[in-house]
């Protein structure tokens, strides 16, 4: 069972959690007003929020575009081997790649699904050379997203 596992959540967390989600940066002030709380209450229920593990951090997003990330490649990789041991190597080489920003083990036809960030093809084929460096993989297809229709970091909150 995990911590948050153990968090009962009433409409007041959930609205925090949607506010949160949105803006970040909002003032304790400004979110206690947005959720229909005082200030001090407001403050406590962030805390027990992220103490227990369902706020796991406070980012900034970055337009990757505006940096000179343009292109998004979903990453399809298949293996032959299946221990422990070849996941746990595979798992820190992958981790060591800055540009792989999503990165997940498969049902079905595919084992593993990553996500790659790069300028153009000629940088991906520069991470593909470094996915592939001293690593056994029995097959690796990569797909080009053409347009993003939909983004969001937001998750859904039940119950409100």
């Amino acid at each position: 069972m995990t911590r948050s596992e153990n968090l009962s959540l009433d409409r007041h967390d959930r609205r925090i959690l949607r506010e949160l989600q949105r803006d970040a940066t909002l003032s304790n002030a400004e979110l206690a007003s947005r959720v229909g709380l005082s200030a001090t209450p407001c403050w406590n229920r962030v805390k027990r929020l992220q103490g227990g593990g369902i706020i796991t951090g406070t980012v900034a997003l970055v337009n990757r575009e505006a940096i000179g990330l343009g292109v998004t490649i979903f990453v399809a990789v298949r293996t032959n081997r299946h221990d422990r041991d070849w996941l746990t190597m595979f798992a820190e080489h992958v981790r060591n790649i800055p540009e792989v920003t999503e990165f997940y083990r498969m049902s079905g036809e595919v084992d593993y699904m990553l996500k790659v960030v790069a300028a153009d093809i000629a940088d991906y084929d520069r991470i593909y050379k470094k996915l592939i460096a001293n690593i056994v993989i029995h097959d690796v297809s990569s797909s080009f997203a053409m347009e993003q229709i939909k983004y969001t970091t937001e998750v859904p909150v039940p119950g409100i």
